[in-house]
């Protein structure tokens, strides 16, 4: 486990209606649906997924050298016992996610593509491998929603009934809406800010 004992706090999220489908369409880089075209699944903790995410890190580092500031197995899949979705999250940072230029293509030579772009959400970059078992986050340094992910991973490492209390979370949000993800992770929003508060978070 990461020490981020001496890491700045950032402000809770703020609270956001789901993303609409027009919403959606904008952020769709090239050829990728909108939304989700199979239904969501939740699969039991894998052990393999912490090695998945080495494998990919290592491809990163490899890419980019030391445009690669800082690489975190992020999400559900870093943390051991929780279920989740079975595509690896990591977050990825860069010194400006807007300038595409300067890392796409090197990471285009370690398999993924550029699938989102939400300029308006800290400068959110996505990129996916080919068979989208792997999601990059990019963002930039010191992204608030960046320490959210590390502190909220630590959080769920460290307290077992809040890792129970989030995998019901998203069973229900999965049976709820199987084909929205937008819905599927506005339904989990509570719960995460929840556990974000107890972990030292305020409003901003």
């Amino acid at each position: 486990m990461s020490d981020h004992a001496g890491m700045r706090l950032p402000p809770l999220p703020a609270p956001a209606p789901p993303l609409t489908p027009e919403q959606m369409a904008h952020r769709a880089v090239g050829n990728r649906p909108a939304e989700v075209t199979k239904p969501i699944t939740i699969s039991p903790y894998d052990p393999r997924w912490p090695a998945r995410y080495d494998t990919e890190a290592a491809k990163i580092r490899n890419a980019l050298g030391p445009r690669a500031l800082t690489v975190e197995h992020i999400g559900s899949t870093a943390v051991p016992g929780l279920p989740a979705k079975d595509r690896v999250d990591i977050d990825l940072i860069v010194a400006d996610p807007a300038d595409e230029d300067a890392y796409v293509p090197a990471l285009a030579t370690a398999g993924y593509t550029l699938r989102t772009r939400e300029p308006h959400w800290y400068e959110h970059r996505g990129l996916w491998n080919d068979n989208h078992d792997v999601t990059l986050h990019v963002f930039g340094p010191g992204c608030d929603e960046h320490l959210r992910h590390l502190i909220l991973r630590d959080w769920l490492r460290t307290h077992p009934a809040d890792r129970d209390t989030y995998a019901a979370a998203k069973h229900a949000a999965a049976a709820a809406h199987p084909m929205s993800m937008a819905n599927y992770v506005h339904a989990k929003a509570a719960v995460i800010v929840d556990m974000l508060r107890r972990a030292g978070l305020q409003a901003g």
